[in-house]
This record gives C-alpha cells, structure tokens and sequence, in this order.
C-alpha cells in the first residue's frame, strides 16, 4: 500500500506511473477524501489546542467559583468536540487507506514503459535452446507414454486443469522439491514449510485482498494459499526486526492454489497452467538502500536451478503494464520448451519495495549511535519462484526427451532418484 501522503505529495508523478501500468483509479475521490481528512485534523487540532488552553485557566480560575462553572462547561463542550474530530479523523484515514487497498505499487524507474507484455525486455539468455532429429513431443504427451501424467483420471477426481502424478512422476515431483529446497539452503536461505490456508489479514498484507478475492480459493474464513510468499511474509507481520538481522531469506515449499489458472487462454493443455500446483517460493526482508542489489541476488538465487538442472531460459524485465499489482519491478525467468517451440515463464521474481510492509506493518529498527535512537522504518519485500516445480517438470520432460519415448533424468536430480539416470515407459 503506498502511503497517502506521500501520494498527495507527488500526486502528478503518481499519476504519471498510474497511468504507465494503464491503472484506472478515481484521483477525484482521492482528492476528496484527502481533503476531507485534512480539514476533520485542522478542526481537531484547533479544538484541542483551545481545550489546553482552558484546562491552563483552572490555576487562575480556581478562586472564581462562577467563573470555574462556566469553564467547566466550556471545557465539557470542547471535549465532546475533541472526541467527535478524533473520531472523524481515524475514520478518514480508515477512507484513505482503504482506498489505496486498490491502488498498484509504483513502478521503478528502471522498469520498461509498455503497453503490453510486448514491451518486455530480454535482459539475457544461458543456454541453447534445444533442438531434436525427431519431432519434439509436448510434454503431456511424453508424460502419458510414460505412464507418469495422468490427466483423464485428475480430470476425473478433481475436474478441469488438475494433474496426477504416477510412479516415477510423482519421484519426479518431490526430487525437484527437495533439489530446489537444498541449492536454496546453501544460498542462505532458511527452509520452511508453512500452513496452506491463511487469514484474510494474511492475503491483504501480500496485496491479494480485497482486490483479488474472486481469484481466491476460500474455506470458511481461510483462504488457500495461491503461493508461499502469502504465509511466510506474515511471519513477521505486526513486526520490528532488528536491523542487525537483516537480510532475513526463508525458502519454503507450498502447494498453491488459484482459480483463475488458463484465464489467459493460453497454455491450457497439460500442466503449465493449473489450479492446484506445487511451487519453491523464495522470500527476502531487507534494509530499504539494500532491496535492489537483494533483488538482483534472487534472480541469480532462482538462475542457479535453471543452470544446475542446464535448462536453457532467459531473463525478461516486465514492463510497466505486465508487472504485478504490488511490485516495483519484476524479472521473470522463461525456460524453453520444445514442444511448445517457446519460452515459457518458470519463475517471477519481484522488489514490492515497502508496499507489503506497509500494508502489514513489518518495520525494522536501525541501528542509533550512542543514545540516539532512530525511529522504526519499513522493510523491503521480495519474492521470487525457486522455481514452479510443475512447470520444471515440463521443461525437463520436453527437453531431455529422447526418440525413443524415454527422458534423460538431469545430473543433478539423480541423487534424489537413487541414481535413476532415465525414465523410460518400463520404469
């Protein structure tokens, strides 16, 4: 949530960037509501100051029995007035913020201006995309001659845009989890596995509430989580780290879960978009003058997997109108596909800069000198998939595919196969 008075501040800037991401947000009603709050705290203030002023008058007043009555009774007005201001006053600001719920974060000057994911910006590339001397199958085709996807009875179990795992899938699935989740832990970050259903105060803090609701899976008053960065960002909800702490890094291991998987309409045979799926989420608290070089250090983080796994990908800025509603900038990681004869996103890794922070109140203290001691200021978040471990499925069955219908398990997977070095229809 970007705060309200610096908006006001910077109000053309803030439009300017606005209208970079093609958001459409009512500046009149921020007007008003600013307004409104500015002039319910110059009545408060004014009210308050003239209710100090009479209370200074008792010492003089105190000799005066009629005098004492009538200031009794000035005071008793201007209380009730003081209270009724106060209260107007939290109440506009209750407005303001509530508002500002809606509003995207601000774009960072180095994100491309776009109109459309056209506008991306292939920042590099690693790796050769691979090429066969046969014709290169999609991945649920690999998949179900390998007896390891099977579609029709997900489809059965759970409907549309669902996957089971068989046999050396399923091996497949929990190796790369426990893969992911070890190169992240020798990268400094601490493994965690959290809850899967949240508060809705846990959804609005990451910025899925209130304006994604309907996109939500929802179980009474929880919600299931649509990724990992939503529990393990809350760990320090409502916090003060010390500033000695930071950066702190979590790596955690989630399902996900999300209702508008293949809105989009594209990707929506096999398992690149689905709505239950599995995911190594990569999260970071750090020092405001640090978040930028951290976020170049998550893209790397998440790279690392691409490389090990010798996955060719490339890098892609997002520009101003494809980045997500709270980030300040955001990489996503594409890995190629064969099948597809596409790059396909693997991994996003996003800077929210304080806009999560703010929203659920995660503050640092700085360090003082001597006994001065600096005020609590607001961390930066940031996240990033390390990686989407459905879709590095994908990218391993399409591109160590063989001709003759077996995949090739990569180098680095085999410890956590017993040493499989293949999965073939017989395995």
């Amino acid at each position: 949530m970007l705060d309200y008075k610096w908006v006001s501040e910077n109000i053309d800037t803030v439009k300017e960037k606005m209208a970079q991401r093609k958001a459409n947000i009512d500046w009149d009603r921020f007007s008003e509501l600013f307004d409104g709050r500015r002039k319910a705290l110059k009545e408060f203030e004014e009210n308050r100051f003239k209710q100090r002023q009479l209370s200074d008058g008792f010492k003089t007043a105190a000799k005066d029995p009629a005098a004492m009555g009538k200031l009794r009774e000035e005071l008793k007005t201007l209380s009730d007035s003081v209270k009724e201001l106060e209260k107007q006053v939290a109440e506009a600001e209750q407005a303001l913020e509530q508002f500002l719920l809606y509003v995207p974060n601000i774009p960072h000057e180095s994100v491309p201006v776009g109109t459309s994911e056209e506008d991306n910006v292939v920042l590099r590339s690693w790796g050769e995309p691979r090429s066969f001397d046969f014709k290169a199958l999609p991945h649920w085709e690999v998949g179900q001659q390998l007896g390891i996807l099977d579609l029709e009875a997900a489809s059965k179990i759970s409907g549309a845009r669902f996957v089971l795992y068989k046999g050396a899938g399923a091996k497949l699935e929990l190796a790369l989890a426990m893969f992911m989740m070890d190169v992240a832990e020798k990268r400094g970050y601490t493994p965690v596995l959290p809850p899967y259903l949240v508060t809705a105060e846990c959804m609005k803090g990451t910025g899925q509430l209130p304006k994604f609701e309907e996109d939500a899976y929802k179980v009474d008053d929880l919600f299931l989580v649509p990724t990992a960065e939503v529990p393990v960002t809350n760990i320090h909800r409502e916090e003060i780290l010390e500033e000695s702490n930071l950066p702190i890094k979590y790596v955690a291991y989630s399902s996900c879960f999300r209702r508008e998987a293949g809105a989009a309409g594209r990707d929506t045979r096999g398992i690149t978009r689905v709505h239950q799926f599995q995911k190594v989420e990569l999260v970071k608290f750090c020092k405001p003058e640090d978040s930028y070089n951290e976020h170049e250090a998550l893209v790397s983080d998440a790279e690392e997997i691409l490389k090990l796994l010798n996955l060719p990908y490339r890098v892609v800025s997002l520009c101003t109108a494809d980045i997500g509603f709270s980030a300040a900038r955001c990489y996503d990681l594409e890995v190629w596909l064969p099948g597809a004869n596409a790059y396909r996103e693997i991994s996003s890794c996003s800077n929210f800069e304080d806009f999560q922070a703010r929203r659920a109140s995660i503050r640092f203290r700085p360090a003082g000198e001597g006994n001065k001691q600096p005020k609590p200021r607001f961390v930066h978040t940031l996240n990033g998939s390390g990686l989407a471990v459905g879709r590095t499925l994908v990218a391993i069955l399409e591109n160590y595919q063989q001709a003759d219908g077996s995949v090739v398990v990569p180098e680095a997977l085999r410890p956590y196969l017993g040493g499989l070095e293949r999965i073939s229809p017989k395995t």
